[in-house]
């Protein structure tokens, strides 16, 4: 493989994975938090009500909801980038997984 190769590769890499998670975030409800990364300054003014903070940084803000779609009301209330957090793997476990490895 030559490094041409490679400095194509690595980038495609990195936005098909960044493209996984979006999808992931905007179609399942199954992660227990979400990231927001570079979010406008009004995305706090405009959370939903049952929405939690559960860290912040200078780049990303960490929130949690039992509400379903919560990753497009954050689209809504002004986040630029959600991925999912907390996952056990790269997709959610099926129902009673999680029963069948205890």
């Amino acid at each position: 493989m030559t490094i041409k190769a490679i400095l194509i590769a690595v980038p495609l890499m990195v936005v098909g994975w960044f493209s996984v998670l979006i999808v992931v975030a905007l179609l399942s409800d199954e992660a227990p938090a979400y990231v927001v990364v570079l979010s406008k300054a009004t995305l706090l003014r405009n959370l939903p009500e049952e929405s939690a903070i559960l860290s912040s940084t200078k780049l990303t803000i960490t929130l949690t909801s039992d509400q379903t779609g919560f990753a497009r009301d954050l689209y809504a209330a002004g986040a630029r980038l959600v991925l999912p957090a907390g996952l056990p793997g790269c997709l959610p476990l099926p129902a009673g997984a999680s029963r069948r490895q205890q």
